[in-house]
């Protein structure tokens, strides 16, 4: 099957998170005077898949402790706004959210325009961000993402491999990069604000247009959802293509994580225990990503198909992945996974890229 080329999606629009209908309707009004549409979500789970993407968010002073308790990433261009006397209490809420502004209406008017006005102008497009888990354990999740970032790289996207799965063993050893210098996860876990994006590329270990913020091999650490939210800001502005490889636990970073991702790829080997095990990972991951799909990844003993494991799930099948006795020997000899070009997983790891990018290969590996 030729692969798809698809056109970058356009910017989406401001979001504005309220179940407060007289305040709704003064920021739909704003919004038409400053010449762009909105989303609106009426409390943070209806808010969440488009929290991170909307280059704009304004949270209703009915939604600012909702929003807080729902635990969402702290972000940038953060509006919380109501009237006066009912925003008031909510200054120290806005604080703990990292809202950059508290609108009081109907003072802050022209303000909001502008700012509705300066959301619709848009900036350049950020980096594509997807995101691979596992079904089970060892599913192949990591090799999965490796080969994305390598293939990405090959098509010379400039591309950040980012290892969210503090157990997986570090992605740095998939890649073969392990001896290579740089900063790993530790170093940057104080992070909370906005990272500068060159800065963060020239310290992360590279090769070619490919770099890898992974885990180094000491005590482990956790790192903080407004650690991982900084981070894939400065990899939206700083590069072209992100891959993340996720925990089957998700712990608030990845949480975080998987609602900026575009696109969420769960690997399920053609199994029936994988399958079952998998159903709980989809349960858990679903209500934080809105494009979901699985790549199932062969042998099958049991002859259970792709599309069978697929309608199980409930999910669309983005590929299958049939066995490629070499692909471990190679790992275990450093060798990057589809850096060849060749095989069943550089295949659909190419399928994928050209798909979410619309761009293919050139010659040389990475």
């Amino acid at each position: 099957m030729p692969a798809r080329t698809s056109v970058p999606p356009h910017p989406p629009p401001p979001l504005v998170v309220t179940g407060d209908g007289d305040l709704l309707d003064d920021l739909l009004r704003l919004a038409a005077a400053g010449g762009v549409e909105v989303e609106v979500a009426a409390d943070p789970a209806a808010a969440r898949t488009r929290w991170r993407s909307a280059p704009l968010v304004l949270v209703g002073s009915d939604q600012a402790q909702p929003c807080l308790r729902a635990r969402l990433p702290r972000r940038s261009r953060l509006v919380l706004v109501g009237r006066i006397g009912g925003v008031e209490s909510s200054w120290q809420v806005a604080d703990l959210l990292g809202a950059e502004h508290v609108a009081v209406l109907p003072a802050a008017e022209p303000w909001l325009v502008d700012r509705f006005a300066e959301s619709g102008v848009g900036e350049a497009p950020g980096a594509r961000v997807v995101a691979v888990l596992g079904g089970r354990g060892g599913a192949g999740a990591s090799i999965l993402a490796g080969g994305l970032a390598v293939t990405a790289a090959r098509t010379r996207l400039r591309t950040l491999l980012l290892d969210a799965d503090p157990l997986g063993g570090g992605l740095d050893l998939v890649l073969g990069w392990e001896q290579l210098e740089g900063l790993r996860w530790p170093a940057l876990t104080g992070a909370d604000g906005r990272v500068d994006a060159p800065a963060l590329v020239r310290a992360l270990p590279s090769r070619g247009d490919l770099v890898v913020l992974s885990w180094d091999r000491g005590d482990l650490v956790a790192v903080p959802a407004e650690a991982m939210a900084a981070t894939l800001d400065a990899a939206r502005r700083g590069r072209d293509f992100v891959v993340v490889d996720l925990p089957r636990y998700l712990d608030d970073a990845a949480v975080t994580a998987l609602q900026a991702a575009d696109r969420v790829f769960v690997v399920v080997p053609a199994e029936l225990r994988a399958t079952a095990a998998a159903a709980r990972v989809v349960a858990v991951a679903g209500p934080h990503c809105h494009d979901l799909s699985v790549v199932v990844r062969g042998p099958a003993p049991g002859r259970l198909r792709a599309t069978e494991l697929a309608k199980a799930l409930g999910l669309p099948l983005a590929g299958s992945l049939r066995p490629e006795p070499g692909l471990c020997r190679g790992l275990e000899r450093g060798e990057a996974p589809a850096a060849t070009g060749r095989g069943p997983l550089a295949d659909l790891c190419q399928r994928i890229v050209t798909d979410l990018t619309g761009r293919s290969a050139t010659a040389g590996a990475t």
